[in-house]
């Protein structure tokens, strides 16, 4: 049997997005209706694939509803679905869990909500497919529930729903972990993960997809949001593929302003990363952090006027449009041209330098400290970490603190240099 489906997760429907307000110009109320508008997006996407069911792995809500508003809405959304004769199977995760909403309203017979004390299976005899799975009873599941899940039927597409951190994902509980090997030896055609707002592939025979959320929330957030669309033929994954869903998409911006001798200088590299983030932004609003580093003579200027700095990137982007790019927050990470590099040039501080260099292109040695930071991360209190700012251990952000690494390093050294110079002075 040949058939379509659609693989989400994560939509967190009307997730209060807390803290925006902080950030001035922020676009507080599209963003707010944007997680509703991508769930809208999902559904037309849906209809005009003709797609045959749709899979939701958890997390379709973010909480406790304010009010009945939430649950309205997508009632509304799957009443659009019953009508185009689409099916739609879901289970809870963290955020949904069964004990966790005390709100509910009657769901429209085209919705499965999945059993949350057991594994259950739902055979679509038409089409030849099964799909398994078990939905969270409480907020905070610490055991393997794919261990429990049946095994696969013979004659039929099997499909495992499962809401999981897999084998443990940065910025994510360990909620539900499962071992990939055994996932993929279970004899399922599709694993159909949710939990990771990240889109990953974490395998091809059989498929094993963390479809990513459906709408970025914050900085951490970043690029295309949306679903995996799935062709089966002949009992067989034919394509799969991303579909952004997003109405507003996050991205980081880092600008290298290693060199430039002017503040003007330092306006056109970032004029030039502006139209570029904005190429890829596939017409969405983009909610941009501009990062500006490297050694210049303009960093003086630079750290000098930061209000004007942060006003003039600001400008930049209204002139490309109000619904083309917001700048949500400028980091300055720029520092002098280094006399103490050509001072230490001749030491072992030298060789140091050519290794941090050299760090930051080792893709094992990075990965190996961020596993390291990463446990650290979680031995301490979460409030000790700002909101939206990367977890120490992303990569790119440890890849992007190098260069300061190193010019932190230079200073220090030179401040010891210069000090010493002055107390053997006469």
């Amino acid at each position: 049997m040949d058939f379509k489906f659609i693989h989400v997760a994560d939509i967190h429907l009307d997730s209060p997005l807390l803290g925006l307000e902080r950030y001035e110009g922020a676009p507080v109320k599209f963003v707010r209706g944007a997680v509703r508008k991508a769930l809208q997006n999902l559904v037309e996407l849906a209809l005009q694939e003709k797609v045959h069911f749709i899979l939701i792995a958890g997390d379709l809500y973010d909480g406790n509803w304010r009010d009945y508003h939430t649950g309205l809405f997508f009632v509304s959304q799957m009443a659009k679905l019953r009508e185009g004769g689409i099916k739609v199977y879901l289970i809870r995760g963290n955020h949904d869990a069964a004990s966790q909403l005390t709100r509910r309203l009657r769901l429209p017979d085209n919705v499965k909500d999945f059993a949350t004390d057991k594994p259950e299976t739902v055979l679509l005899d038409e089409l030849g497919v099964a799909v398994h799975g078990q939905g969270f009873p409480t907020p905070a599941v610490s055991e393997d529930l794919a261990r429990r899940y049946p095994g696969p039927l013979p004659g039929y597409f099997n499909i495992g729903l499962l809401h999981t951190c897999a084998t443990g994902r940065e910025g994510h509980e360990n909620y539900a972990p499962c071992d990939i090997a055994y996932l993929a030896n279970k004899g399922y055609a599709y694993w159909a993960l949710g939990h990771v707002h990240q889109r990953e592939v974490l395998g091809e025979d059989p498929w094993i997809v963390f479809p990513g959320n459906i709408q970025g929330r914050q900085i951490r957030e970043r690029g295309a949001k949306g679903c995996t669309l799935v062709q089966v033929r002949g009992g067989k994954v034919e394509k799969v593929e991303h579909r952004s869903l997003d109405l507003l998409r996050w991205s980081l911006c880092r600008i290298d302003a290693g060199g430039a001798g002017t503040y003007d200088q330092v306006l056109e590299r970032a004029k030039a990363a502006l139209d570029r983030e904005l190429g890829q932004s596939e017409g969405r609003l983009l909610a941009l952090r501009l990062e500006i580093y490297g050694s210049c003579e303009a960093h003086s200027q630079l750290v000098g006027d930061r209000l004007r700095l942060n006003n003039e990137l600001r400008a930049m982007a209204l002139e490309r449009g109000l619904d083309s790019v917001w700048v949500e927050k400028v980091k300055i990470g720029t520092a002098p041209p280094g006399r103490a590099e050509k001072l230490f040039a001749d030491s072992p501080v030298a060789a140091l330098l050519q290794y941090i260099r050299e760090f930051g292109n080792n893709e094992e040695l990075l990965r190996e400290l961020a596993r390291e930071l990463e446990r650290d991360h979680n031995a301490l209190p979460a409030e000790l970490f700002a909101d939206g700012e990367p977890a120490p251990g992303n990569l790119e952000y440890l890849r992007g603190l190098l260069p300061e690494v190193e010019e932190l390093l230079l200073s220090r050294l030179w401040q010891k240099e210069v000090l010493k110079g002055e107390n053997q002075a006469p």
